[in-house]
C-alpha cells in the first residue's frame, strides 16, 4: 500500500504544479477565449442555417 500512496502523492503534486504554472501564463486564458469564440461562432452558424431552412420551406415559426 505504501508505493501506491507515494505514487498518488507524486501524481497530485505534479498536477498541482502544472496547474499553477498554467495559471501564471496567459496562454491558457487565450486558449480558453479562442474555444469560447469558436463555440459561439458555431452556435450562430447553426442557428443561421436553421433559420435559412425554415425560411426555404415557408415555416410559420422562423425562430430556431
Amino acid at each position: 500500500m505504501k508505493p501506491f500512496t507515494l505514487m498518488s502523492t507524486a501524481a497530485l503534486t505534479l498536477f498541482l504544479a502544472l496547474g499553477l504554472s498554467a495559471c501564471s501564463d496567459n496562454n491558457a486564458e487565450s486558449a480558453g477565449e479562442k474555444i469560447d469564440d469558436a463555440i459561439t461562432d458555431t452556435g450562430n452558424a447553426i442557428e443561421d442555417a436553421c433559420e435559412d431552412i425554415k425560411e426555404g420551406v415557408n415555416a410559420k415559426d422562423k425562430k430556431c
